[in-house]
């Protein structure tokens, strides 16, 4: 059986490769083809998806990390000129060790020092990858690195990190800077979302993902207070109301931020992801999908990687199998109607989330064995080639 295994990463454990590469290993011991595609849908491993579809190149620069220290993050180009820049590789969650981890200061300005060196070297588009974040600063930390300076009421430039924006009080874009540049529309920027979650709200940056990227319950309102200050000086001096724009608390806000400062276009990452790498013709050349994340959830359903690769699965007529290290309960019907044919945790029983974690190659080779033991068992007329 031709077996497309077409996964992103699981979140702390392994990469998009590594876990097809275990998948594929279980499932050639059960006697069937898998074909791996290691994916992403915005977030951290978007540049290598895309860079190894089309065979563009990799380049490296060192830029600030979350909290100004320096790193090296590297960016692509795709043949067609146009870069691609993951906000993860610069101002990424998994940069920072757990103590570290602080929203209240982080910044996204690498990531914005990443795009001026991809803008210099001469590509005129840039896809940004919004996934992986640590930052909660509605990307004010990428502006500042493209020219806008963002003011109190002093008139001093604030303070890296969400916190400092509950003290904004003006914003000013000089002229021919490069966020002033891409406003009027000289170069552009798309930013491939993975969630649709708006800026502020229930729903919104600091609310939904504050506390995973370190904030306390108090921070959480403090960095609200921040971004709905932000959200306020845009509309007042950019005349950009960011609203209840979905995708804006992408990345702690720096959807937004993108919108209001490089007039980027707002697209889901899942969809341009899957096209840019020839996803309907693996589709054609297989008999059934496996994907997964870390953990299929409430947030898959909100535009992650795995549910467009359902709905595709689906409406190609193949059987899709779901894999997580673990499935929330209260999804699974959702999850079924959405294009899954079956669901599966990682685990066969009890087990620490650590232990999971450190052992999630061995338990993926091993459920990739067992499902295709079953897939060939279910359907005992194909042949393999």
């Amino acid at each position: 059986m031709r077996v497309l295994v077409a996964s992103g990463g699981f979140k702390g454990s392994l990469e998009a490769a590594e876990v097809c590469a275990a998948l594929g290993a279980g499932l050639e011991a059960a006697a069937c083809e898998p074909s791996l595609l290691p994916l992403a849908d915005g977030g951290e491993g978007t540049t290598r998806a895309l860079i190894e579809a089309a065979g563009g190149v990799l380049r490296s620069e060192t830029v600030e990390g979350p909290l100004g220290r320096a790193r090296t993050a590297s960016y692509g180009v795709l043949p067609d000129g146009r870069g691609v820049v993951e906000v993860a590789a610069a101002s990424g969650y998994s940069l920072l060790s757990a103590t570290e981890r602080d929203p209240a200061r982080t910044s996204s300005r690498g990531t914005g020092q990443l795009m001026a060196a991809a803008f210099a070297a001469g590509c005129p588009e840039l896809i940004v990858g919004l996934g992986g974040s640590a930052t909660n600063d509605g990307g004010a930390g990428i502006a500042s690195a493209l020219g806008v300076r963002f003011l109190d009421a002093a008139g001093q430039e604030l303070a890296p990190g969400g916190l400092a924006l509950a003290r904004l009080e003006r914003i000013e874009v000089p002229a021919r800077s490069l966020a002033a540049r891409l406003r009027a529309g000289e170069l552009r920027v798309v930013a491939a979302c993975d969630v649709d979650n708006p800026l502020c709200g229930p729903r919104g940056a600091s609310r939904t993902y504050g506390p995973q990227k370190g904030a306390s319950p108090e921070l959480v309102e403090e960095l609200e207070v921040g971004l709905a200050r932000l959200e306020a000086v845009v509309k007042r001096d950019l005349a950009c109301d960011l609203g209840q724009v979905p995708g804006a608390g992408a990345a702690g806000g720096i959807g937004a931020g993108l919108l209001a400062f490089c007039g980027a276009e707002l697209v889901r990452g899942a969809p341009l992801v899957l096209d840019a790498v020839g996803f309907e013709t693996r589709l054609a050349a297989s008999q059934l999908v496996i994907t997964g994340e870390g953990q299929l959830d409430a947030q898959t359903l909100h535009g992650k990687l795995p549910l467009e690769i359902a709905r595709r699965g689906r409406a190609a007529g193949l059987p899709v199998i779901g894999l997580a290290g673990r499935v929330e309960p209260s999804v699974r019907a959702a999850l079924y109607a959405e294009g899954f044919t079956s669901l599966f945790s990682l685990t066969e029983g009890p087990v620490s989330l650590e232990d999971a974690m450190r052992d999630t190659a061995r338990l993926l080779e091993q459920l990739g064995e067992s499902l295709g033991r079953l897939a060939l068992t279910s359907a005992p007329d194909v042949q393999t080639e």
